[in-house]
């Protein structure tokens, strides 16, 4: 493809920079793969020097090198520099005899590099990068089976390159996917008003508890908790409002509740709430400082007024043949005595 033909100078020199930058070939380590193809062009031409370079908006960077001693040089005298006009191979026998070197300092002083061959390294769509070159202190020419393999290993810079890019693409691609499918876990997993456990989410973390229980563990409590009267919050100041007592009764959970303790919203105005190693004595303290709470913290509205909350709990033991299904028959049992008996309290499992 052929770039120049169709674009100003400069802005086909930046779009050559930038095919460059997406490969992040700059300043990288040093790479077996590219040092042993270095090698391979020093053997075949048989140079003393052979190089893998890129050209960069004012310098010339070496991501391989054997011979020269040095990882980069300045662009304006780079012998390279000239190699990204021509097509193939770029070959200059005597640089002391071409008016474009003879005054380099690279050919009147050290190295004095007098023979060049370069073989164009070009992206894939076509913008040339730098070469892969082969170099000596003596005027030379190349056979034609020389020039043809320089090409070749030239090839091969750029598969490895391309190899390399598709690689660093892969992994981004994973990486992303992982994201993803963290997000839809915690989508699925979790309430979307409130970010807290939903059923299913909080039924395996219950099944997790269990299993520690049966392993030697603590028992533990479980409180099944119900916004008194919701549904006239909801009937007077609007589902909007609704959500904003839930929301703002989560964050004074959060400063009741332990941290290793597991909240899950289990229906519209219901929470459950794990306690680990909590009997359910201690899980009534819990809750007494919860009516506490509530009843110390107005819930301010969105229209600026205040509002109070109470809530009806009820608590019962989590052991090691506690099932689901036996809890939560046994808290709403006891939620249900509250609510008969006037709301705004906690009633909790009898002691076995």
């Amino acid at each position: 493809m052929n770039h120049r033909s169709t674009l100003s100078s400069g802005d086909y020199e930046e779009r050559r920079l930038q095919a460059l930058a997406d490969y992040q070939i700059l300043d990288t380590r040093k790479d077996d793969a590219f040092d042993e193809i270095v090698e391979a062009v020093s053997l075949i031409c048989d140079t003393p020097i052979a190089v893998v370079n890129f050209i960069d908006r004012d310098r010339q960077w070496f991501k391989s090198e054997k011979g020269l001693g040095v990882q980069e040089t300045p662009r304006d005298i780079s012998i390279c520099a000239h190699a990204l006009l021509q097509p193939g191979v770029f070959v200059v026998p005597d640089t002391t005899q071409d008016t474009r070197f003879a005054d380099n300092p690279l050919v009147t002083g050290k190295p004095h590099l007098r023979f060049y061959a370069g073989a164009l390294l070009k992206s894939r769509d076509g913008y040339p990068l730098g070469t892969l070159c082969a170099l000596d202190y003596e005027p030379r020419e190349l056979t034609k089976r020389q020039r043809f393999a320089l090409q070749a290993l030239a090839n091969q810079v750029m598969a490895h390159m391309e190899l390399m890019r598709s690689h660093r693409i892969q992994e981004a691609l994973i990486r992303e996917l992982q994201t993803t499918r963290q997000e839809l876990e915690l989508l699925s997993s979790t309430d979307s008003l409130t970010g807290l456990l939903n059923r299913r989410a909080f039924d395996e973390r219950f099944q997790q508890e269990i299993a520690m229980i049966q392993r030697g563990g603590p028992s533990g409590s479980l409180m099944l908790i119900d916004l008194d009267n919701f549904k006239d919050i909801n009937d007077t100041y609007g589902h909007k409002g609704g959500d904003n007592v839930i929301v703002c009764f989560i964050e004074l959970c959060r400063r009741v509740f332990r941290q290793y303790d597991v909240i899950s919203r289990w229906g519209g105005d219901e929470f459950m709430v794990m306690l680990p190693r909590t009997s359910p004595s201690d899980a009534t303290h819990v809750a007494s400082r919860l009516h506490q709470q509530l009843a110390e913290t107005p819930m301010i509205m969105n229209n600026g007024t205040s509002l109070y909350c109470t809530v009806s709990i009820g608590i019962c033991a989590v052991t090691s043949t506690c099932t689901m299904d036996t809890c939560l028959s046994m808290t709403d049992a006891l939620l249900y005595q509250v609510k008969e008996s006037g709301r705004n309290s906690t009633a909790v499992q009898a002691e076995t």
